[in-house]
């Protein structure tokens, strides 16, 4: 996956996380914990997508 495409999916999954977080506060307690779990799983996509994009931005400074 290019360095483009992998940006493009971390910008994505951190609108998602924001949408997630406002929903939570206008939520009902019985939707919060819904949403709560899609939040932990989003956030944990997109951590996991920052490491990808960081390990390649560096790779690709050690090639230059």
């Amino acid at each position: 996956m290019s360095i483009r495409m992998i940006a493009r999916e971390l910008y994505h999954l951190q609108q998602e996380v924001g949408r997630l977080e406002k929903e939570i506060e206008a939520a009902s307690i019985w939707e919060q914990e819904r949403l709560k779990d899609q939040l932990r799983k989003a956030v944990a996509e997109r951590d996991r997508m920052q490491k990808i994009l960081d390990g390649r931005k560096d790779s690709s400074n050690r090639n230059a």
